[in-house]
């Protein structure tokens, strides 16, 4: 059962239980991309763009509910259906379709100034993450890496140090990797997200925020965003 939350403030929930701690005991912060950072899921746009639309929107909506509870697979699937589109195709999602969601570049100002590590964890695609990530300024990345060959995509990921698909479990491992990494503890960590891929590293996190998010995500999220922009966390960390 769902643990009892408190409306905040319109738009915003608070589950019930121990105080929030300041903003001054986080450490890290660590987000999911496509519809939480920005407002496209990637692999829908290029999929629109190359007449595969419906087919693929309709694996991310279901795996994003969990209604397919392998990301691996529902990856797969989609990324198969779009083998042989053009690697163009890549360069219009980022400049005509690609837009933050309000209250991004706030929040990410703000927790940068109070000191936190940001990191960028998605199941997307490294063509987009390398562009947020330097316009928001993360610390660290990890994502998927289409495979092109030919100037098209292969309908595959290209293998990477850590392996070559981003799923929920890979999210856990970064975020507790990146706490290792700089030092903290995970209960000095948030994590930030809106599907059911992010669930994991929510769970490992001391903090765990919701944005516009499926309903499985919000009921088991610390804090629901579910009016208005990111900056909204600000709201609840002094």
């Amino acid at each position: 059962m769902p643990t009892p939350s408190t409306p905040a403030a319109a738009g915003l929930v608070l589950r019930d239980g121990p105080a929030l701690p300041p903003l001054s005991h986080f450490k890290l912060a660590a987000f999911d991309m496509d519809s939480t950072l920005i407002s496209i899921e990637c692999i829908d746009e290029i999929a629109a763009l190359a007449g595969k639309g419906e087919q693929v929107a309709a694996i991310t909506e279901a795996a994003m509910r969990g209604e397919i509870t392998d990301f691996r697979d529902s990856l797969q699937r989609r990324l198969a259906l779009l083998a042989g589109v053009p690697a163009t195709v890549l360069d219009r999602v980022l400049a005509e379709r690609l837009t933050f969601n309000p209250g991004a570049r706030e929040l990410c100002a703000a927790l940068k100034a109070a000191g936190l590590t940001l990191v960028l964890v998605s199941g997307g695609f490294t063509f987009f993450t390398r562009y947020v990530a330097a316009e928001l300024g993360m610390d660290f990345v990890r994502s998927n890496e289409l495979e092109i060959a030919d100037g098209a995509l292969t309908g595959r990921v290209v293998m990477q140090d850590w392996g070559d698909i981003c799923d929920g479990e890979q999210k856990r491992l970064m975020l507790l990797q990146c706490c290792a990494a700089i030092g903290c503890q995970p209960h000095e960590a948030i994590a930030v997200g809106d599907g059911a891929n992010d669930l994991p590293m929510m769970g490992a996190a001391g903090l765990s925020v919701a944005y516009h998010a499926k309903p499985r995500v919000r009921e088991q999220a610390r804090i629901a965003i579910n009016e208005g922009g990111l900056d909204r966390l600000l709201e609840l960390l002094k």
